[in-house]
């Protein structure tokens, strides 16, 4: 189907939707005196304490417990048939979408140029490019981005463990319906992936901050020092920290921040959208597929084009000619 990039709608806001405009500070919101949360605008604290040396714009979110579907501590595992949608979207989807969305702007994954592999060993003892993703529970754009991410891996290997979630209910873009990779497990022959969850949806008891989950090593977090940077994600400030989601790839392909807006899920269930990827005429696909297009392209350039029938498939290749990849 015939897309033109003029037909894209903004919906970020009159501004151009940039990376910098769809990022969650890696810090959970912590009480202030006024008894108030601060949330967007903090700094980085993945997995350490970090001497916060800025002054914290302060917005209001009322604190408490439980904010939504997973907020309340209890692991709820993806069902059957929500896995089977989004894991097993037609080939015919992914190739009438391309790589272009007509409803909101899908910013591809960014190209890195002479840095040092980041590999693991898969289940067979391989040596495997490895990508990594940190993010959060309570991140809506973390949220947002999961959906393309576990689309495109899915292409090259098989999930299981999985869980339900939406991102915290009393921030922007309250509740966004999405998954969690607390407890999933991934498995293929040509990459590794691993992920951390730093923080749960939920305050802690004291109300004072996301309850903590998982905690990065001490190399994941040099990799994230480094490379979430304005020296490699353009229109990123020093004042926005590290924002999540970050994902490496190899770390020859970077991702700060969500792909797409996460408005484009809002008032939607997480059933309505996984039902809705196989029909490329759905506003919502179009900017999942769009996005998991572009990370399909990104992960092919790092399996050397393996499988094939994915890579050379016309929705990848629309994305590589975007990506310049060749």
């Amino acid at each position: 189907m015939a897309k033109s990039p003029a037909s894209k709608k903004n919906i970020a806001s009159s501004r151009p939707a940039t990376q910098a405009a769809k990022r969650t500070p890696a810090r959970p919101p912590a009480k202030s005196a006024s008894g108030r949360p601060a949330g967007l605008f903090t700094w980085l604290a993945i997995g350490l304490v970090v001497v916060i040396v800025a002054t914290l714009v302060i917005i209001k979110v009322a604190s408490g417990g439980p904010s939504s579907t997973g907020g309340n501590g209890a692991f709820t595992p993806v069902d059957a048939t929500t896995l089977a949608q989004i894991t097993k979207v037609p080939m015919s989807a992914f190739n009438a979408v391309g790589a272009t969305s007509l409803v909101v702007q899908v910013t591809p994954p960014l190209t890195m140029k002479g840095q040092p592999p980041l590999t693991a060993q898969n289940s067979s003892g391989k040596t495997v490019p490895e990508i990594l993703y940190i993010g959060a529970d309570y991140c809506p754009y973390c949220a947002a981005q999961r959906w393309p991410l576990i689309i495109a891996l899915s292409r090259f290997g098989t999930w299981t463990g999985l869980g339900n979630m939406s991102s915290y209910g009393k921030d922007i873009y309250p509740n966004t319906p999405t998954f969690t990779f607390s407890r999933s497990t991934y498995k293929s022959p040509y990459i590794v992936f691993k992920s951390v969850e730093e923080y749960t949806n939920y305050l802690n008891a004291a109300g004072t901050n996301y309850q903590l989950l998982q905690t990065p090593t001490k190399a994941e977090v040099a990799l994230v020092t480094k490379y979430d940077t304005p020296k490699y994600v353009p229109g990123l400030k020093k004042s926005d920290g590290n924002p999540i989601p970050f994902i490496t790839m190899d770390n020859k392909f970077l991702v700060s921040g969500a792909s797409y807006a996460p408005d484009a899920l809002t008032n939607l269930s997480r059933s309505a959208i996984a039902t809705g990827l196989s029909d490329p005429s759905s506003a919502v696909t179009d900017a999942i597929i769009a996005s998991a297009n572009y990370q399909t392209a990104a992960i092919c350039s790092l399996t050397h084009n393996e499988p094939s029938n994915v890579c050379r498939s016309a929705g990848v290749m629309a994305a590589k000619t975007a990506m310049k990849i060749k």
